[in-house]
C-alpha cells in the first residue's frame, strides 16, 4: 500500500508543477484557480509521501524520496510535450528513459 500511496503523491508532484507553469501563464480568477490546484496538489503529494513512509511497512526515506521526485519527474515532461507543446529530441528522450530506469531500479533494491 505504501507503493502505491508513493506513485499517486508523485502524480500529485507533476500535478502541482503543472499548476505553477499554468499560474505564470494566466491572470485574474483563471490565475486563482491555478494557485488554489496548486496548493491542493502540494498538500495531497505531499501527505501522500508521508504516509508511504510512515508505519512499520514504510519505505526508506532516501528511496521515497528519489522515487516520489522521480515519478514527479518523469510526469511533469511529458505534461510538457503532450499539454505544452515542449520540444522533442533524442538525448530527451533517452534521458527521461534512465531516470525510469532509475526509479525502477531503486524500487528493485529497496526493502
Amino acid at each position: 500500500m505504501n507503493w502505491i500511496f508513493l506513485i499517486i503523491g508523485g502524480l500529485f508532484e507533476a500535478a502541482f508543477a503543472f499548476s505553477l507553469e499554468k499560474i505564470s501563464c494566466s491572470t485574474g480568477k483563471e490565475s486563482i484557480l491555478w494557485f488554489l490546484s496548486f496548493l491542493v496538489s502540494v498538500s495531497i503529494s505531499m501527505f501522500l509521501l508521508f504516509k508511504a513512509i510512515s508505519g512499520e511497512n514504510g519505505i526508506e526515506i532516501g528511496t521515497a524520496y528519489a522515487v516520489w521526485g522521480g515519478i514527479g519527474a518523469v510526469f511533469t515532461v511529458l505534461a510538457g510535450i503532450f499539454l505544452l507543446g515542449e520540444s522533442v529530441n533524442f538525448l530527451r528522450i533517452f534521458f527521461l528513459i534512465t531516470l525510469i530506469l532509475s526509479i525502477i531500479g531503486l524500487n528493485l533494491v529497496s526493502k
